[in-house]
């Protein structure tokens, strides 16, 4: 089949750990459906974009590496939690982005229409209300 563009919100990429790329669907079971069909994301990472408008309601964090995240819309805090307590990443031109390091708690701050692309190395992915 040969390559077509699509919208990333729509249709997310997953990178497999032979470096091949599988495009899937952006559903409301996504992420169920992401680790019935991907053995759990062992070895894999996930290039997603959202798009919000209010602070995440959740922590999140991921085992298996570092994460990055780019703003590609609005204005974002990013918010690490380490032992030394929340440091805030402000992210406010298209472009900027953060290395979360693996298992860094983490969440997104924000009160403007943003939109980010994540790249993430999803396995053994946790969300918490707080960590």
């Amino acid at each position: 089949m040969p390559p077509i563009a699509r919208k990333l919100a729509e249709v997310f990429a997953v990178l497999n750990p032979d470096l091949s790329v599988n495009t899937v669907p952006v559903t409301p079971s996504i992420y169920t459906d992401l680790d019935t069909n991907f053995d759990h994301f062992k070895g894999r990472v996930l290039i997603s974009e959202y798009a919000f408008t209010v602070d995440w309601p959740t922590w999140e964090r991921h085992p298996a590496g570092d994460e990055v995240v780019v703003l590609l819309a609005g204005r974002v805090e990013m918010v690490l939690r380490t032992a030394d307590g929340d440091e805030i990443i402000g992210l406010d031109q298209p472009g900027k982005y953060v290395v979360v390091p693996a298992g860094t708690w983490h969440t997104a701050r924000t009160s403007v229409p943003t939109r980010m692309l994540f790249v993430t190395p999803g396995e053994g992915t946790e969300n918490r209300a707080e960590p």
